[in-house]
């Protein structure tokens, strides 16, 4: 709910690279609420996506441009929260969850629905087919896959749309993102693959090790 809000406030590369620090808060509150174990690569890891998002953040400019940042760090650890609840309940049906999750968001978003009446056939259809494509079966899928991976390692899968994101944008707006978004993006995603390369490496040395 509080990405378009962020994404009107701020530019979208802020707001991309930002989500982009996801898997981080993932790991760490995972670690607080049921101390799964968080590996010091990812650790380290996160310090440096942290410092991207300092960059990011230390280019606000005014208070729009805060509010959205704002914003965007607020969704961040709401989606990390969603991440690590549906790790630890994956006995639960996530499906349902997730369907109940966009119903009761439906409901809270109509108050502050504008112009809804003016609404056109064309905007409609492609409402509803955001609706269907990105939120339904996005959702669904990341909530069933969330079971069944460490909560930092399905929110740094996640994040493989943040490089995609500025690039739609300026391609299809010509919203060019500013040096400070690039480089604090530069720092996150490099966290990112350096993670994820890390984790490809050392997983056929633990099979192998278990086989012994």
């Amino acid at each position: 709910m509080a990405c378009r809000p962020a994404l009107q406030l701020t530019s979208v590369a802020n707001v991309a690279i930002i989500i982009a620090a996801q898997p981080f808060a993932a790991v760490a509150l995972a670690w607080i609420w049921f101390r799964e174990p968080a590996r010091l690569r990812t650790l380290l890891a996160s310090l440096v996506a942290l410092g991207g998002v300092a960059i990011i953040v230390s280019g606000a400019a005014g208070g729009a441009d805060v509010s959205g940042i704002g914003l965007a760090c607020l969704m961040m650890l709401a989606v990390a929260a969603m991440t690590v609840a549906m790790r630890k309940h994956r006995e639960t049906s996530m499906v349902a969850a997730a369907a109940m999750s966009n119903f009761l968001g439906s409901l809270v978003s109509i108050p502050f629905a504008q112009s809804i009446a003016s609404v056109g056939a064309i905007d409609i259809a492609t409402l509803a087919m955001f609706g269907l494509l990105q939120v339904g079966l996005g959702l669904t899928l990341f909530a069933l896959g969330s079971r069944l991976l460490p909560s930092g390692q399905a929110s740094l899968i996640a994040t493989l749309e943040t490089p995609l994101m500025p690039f739609w944008i300026w391609l299809a707006f010509q919203e060019a993102p500013a040096f400070r978004a690039l480089a604090g993006g530069a720092l996150v995603m490099a966290a990112v693959v350096a993670d994820i390369i890390g984790d490809m490496r050392t997983r056929p040395e633990t099979v192998q090790a278990a086989k012994r």
